[in-house]
């Protein structure tokens, strides 16, 4: 068996935070020109060293990467295209680390050199609109610290004291006996938290291009015995299924085996995109991303919510402003799937979430923004 040893360097590509290697960029490129002088023009370098380290390669990993024939059009050998595979499953699997640890870096510099620069910590479900906030918050001195992790730990972190926001989504309308109102409402408390609108957004099904097995709903997933990737426990998305399950009459299991989970959703696009599954649950701009079809299902809100006695605290209020700017508002609109939703304002907890009924006699102090 050989050990793989591969080294990383952190960049930026089109907006995009990459860790990259130049073997799998090398393979990526033949598998898209057909040729070596191709893949070399494309990545800027000489045929000679493209070809001398495709070569190279493959005598330290005893396997062949392309298909050599004479005359004809280089093609990846089925080890190269395991290969490129798995590293294009590993990229978008720690996408949302590498934009967090990018973001370490860039606030790290920019707040030592900025006295009028905010930091505001925030656990967050993955979403890609708020990457794309990070980048734009710091161009008004506001450095976003995103964590990455399931609706359920973000309310969770926010609670043990170790963010100031927590980002999580629930499905629009939400019935008060629904999954959604059981998992979030012991979490969240009148009074303590307060809410602000962050974006309406799409989840649907995430299928191969051009939907070949005519998926529409989770009962045709379960009906075609289709491969359905999950996503982990404590995920907001884990939570919408259950939902979506009940609503359609389906049981917890007839959607196949829990086993193949992925952390995001760029992650069950990609799964979907290498032929790994045949649908995933997700939102439409990581379909868009890997030009696959997305069946709409469900809006949702995405919120933030945060403690009340930080709501007049200097980063919180930063966001707000940022949150509420026109230009924000207008990049959001742009984003597939997405839509901004209340962007920045207060909320009541009792009007965005439908399942909060307060009893006049087990509250005589309303909530109130």
């Amino acid at each position: 068996m050989h050990r793989i040893q591969l080294h990383y360097t952190l960049s930026r590509d089109a907006g995009n935070r990459l860790i990259r290697n130049p073997l799998p960029e090398m393979l990526a490129a033949v598998a898209q020109e057909g040729s070596i002088s191709g893949a070399a023009r494309a990545l800027g370098l000489s045929y000679r060293h493209v070809w001398g380290a495709l070569k190279r390669w493959e005598e330290q990993l005893d396997a062949p990467l392309i298909v050599w024939g004479k005359g004809q059009a280089a093609q990846l050998s089925e080890f190269g295209e395991k290969l490129l595979w798995a590293e294009r499953q590993a990229q978008a699997r720690l996408a949302p680390q590498i934009a967090a640890l990018h973001a370490d870096l860039e606030r790290a510099f920019a707040v030592a050199f900025d006295a009028n620069a905010h930091v505001l910590a925030l656990y967050a479900s993955h979403d890609d609109a708020l990457g794309l906030l990070r980048e734009h918050a710091a161009a008004d001195s506001l450095h976003l610290d995103i964590r990455f992790t399931g609706s359920v730990d973000a309310i969770r972190a926010l609670n043990e004291g170790r963010c100031t926001l927590a980002g999580f989504h629930t499905l629009e309308g939400a019935a008060p006996l629904s999954q959604t109102a059981r998992t979030y409402k012991p979490l969240l408390k009148p009074g303590l938290h307060k809410l602000i609108g962050f974006a309406r957004r799409t989840q649907g099904l995430i299928v191969a291009r051009g939907n070949p097995l005519g998926l529409q709903r989770l009962s045709d997933v379960a009906a075609h015995g289709a491969r359905f990737v999950h996503r982990p426990l404590g995920t907001g998305t884990r939570v919408l299924l259950g939902d979506l399950l009940d609503r359609e009459g389906l049981s917890p299991d007839a959607l196949g085996s829990f086993a193949h989970t992925e952390t995001s959703h760029a992650a069950v696009a990609q799964a979907v995109a290498s032929g790994a599954a045949d649908a995933g649950l997700g939102i439409e701009m990581a379909a868009h991303a890997r030009h696959l079809d997305f069946v709409p299902l469900v809006h949702e809100r995405y919120h933030l919510a945060c403690l009340k006695s930080s709501l007049d605290q200097a980063p919180t209020l930063a966001l707000r402003t940022v949150l509420q700017s026109s230009a924000w508002q207008a990049r959001m609109a742009e984003l597939p799937g997405y839509a901004p939703a209340l962007c920045g304002q207060v909320l009541a907890m009792s009007a965005v979430l439908p399942w909060w009924k307060f009893s006049a006699q087990k509250h005589v102090v309303r909530a109130t923004c």
